[in-house]
């Protein structure tokens, strides 16, 4: 078996120079791109930061149970990849899902008011934090399980394909899901099956609180896709335009050749591996300062468009504004929701509602909308 494999690039640096920006810029995966289209992309990427920072202060309220794992620092990742979903195109994702949830156009409002457990909630209170759904949007979550997201990715991509769909999976997991058996016979499917799937690894470093460097042999990560005679390449994960580019290259080969790829885009978290951990064993201060300082990708981003024109001042504080009062409206909408009902426990049972006797033709319905 033999698979074209994707354009090996170094290592990506943390941030580029104007230059190399502006050829990004003109890449196919993002010369299409208006002004109204950049500044939609910025907008997301605020939005997603002024959440998250919103979330934290409702969890130090206690209203919020269980973990709460943030997305600050990575939101280029999210938001770059969503930008490219065409009509067929899925996504999964694991825990640290918020990010992903806004991305795809999930309220502000539904997402906070599931992380304070809420019937409001986008799963009606149920799911909490790392179990973000919304099957409409083709938004498949939000799952717990470390890598237990990656063999569904493949089977949505399976499904695509047996359905004859023109469209792909993207699949992300952390760096630190790469060692679970799971995913790697997810890797070894895909690959024997030729499935259009993408599996992102959003490496931030560090998992859950200890370096790649300690936990997992060889470099880089995506090399491992070597293995399985599949495509693969890097991403600089602060650069929106970069992600952008990788995407549309390994969306193209699931649409077109129906062929895996394995992309490892480069980020980092800003916060610890959940609000529980209080990220101060395993990395100094410094590092954080200097990412916050010169890799932000909201930073980058806002310093490209500036350069290109396409934003001015006036414009960027209004996006931070109307992104704090969205994000304080939505603690408020979830403070005034109701707490589900106890007989609640008993309901949304999946074979239930899978197989409802009041309906004709659902079996099935949870998936893809139709009769399997």
């Amino acid at each position: 078996m033999s698979t074209k494999t994707a354009t090996r690039a170094a290592a990506p640096k943390p941030e580029l120079e104007p230059r190399a920006m502006a050829a990004l810029a003109k890449h196919p995966a993002n010369a299409g791109l208006t002004a109204a289209d950049k500044l939609r992309l910025y907008r997301d990427m605020v939005r997603i930061r002024r959440f998250e920072e919103r979330s934290v202060q409702v969890y130090q309220k206690g209203k919020i149970g269980g973990f709460l794992h943030l997305y600050i620092g990575q939101e280029a990742v999210a938001v770059g990849a969503v930008s490219l979903l065409g009509e067929h195109d899925h996504i999964i994702t694991a825990y640290r899902d918020h990010g992903h949830a806004l991305a795809v156009g999930m309220s502000m409002n539904e997402c906070m008011a599931e992380l304070a457990g809420k019937v409001t909630g986008c799963s009606k209170g149920k799911g909490g934090s790392m179990h973000f759904f919304a099957p409409d949007k083709k938004y498949w979550g939000g799952h717990g399980i470390v890598g237990g997201q990656i063999p569904l990715g493949a089977g949505l991509a399976y499904a695509l394909k047996y359905k004859g769909l023109k469209g792909c999976c993207i699949a992300f997991m952390g760096d630190g899901a790469v060692n679970q058996g799971a995913v790697h016979e997810a890797y070894n499917l895909a690959a024997l099956w030729n499935l259009p799937v993408i599996f992102v690894i959003e490496n931030n470093k560090y998992s859950m609180g200890t370096s790649q460097e300690r936990s997992s042999a060889g470099e880089p990560l995506a090399k491992r896709a070597d293995g399985y005679d599949m495509a693969w390449d890097m991403g600089n994960g602060n650069i929106l335009y970069e992600v952008r580019e990788k995407i549309a290259a390994a969306m193209k080969r699931a649409h077109e050749e129906s062929k895996p790829t394995l992309l490892e885009i480069f980020t980092y978290r800003y916060r610890g591996h959940s609000m529980s951990d209080p990220d101060q064993t395993y990395r100094d201060k410094q590092e954080i300062a200097d990412y916050r300082e010169n890799k932000d990708p909201i930073t980058l981003f806002q310093k490209c468009l500036q350069a290109e024109g396409v934003l001015d001042d006036a414009t960027l504080a209004k996006i931070d504004e109307e992104a704090r009062a969205e994000a304080e409206a939505s603690a408020k909408f979830a403070d005034d929701s109701p707490f589900p009902q106890p007989e609640a426990i008993l309901q949304d049972i999946y074979f239930e509602e899978d197989n409802r006797t009041d309906q004709s033709n659902v079996k099935g319905r949870m998936f893809f909308g139709d009769s399997v």
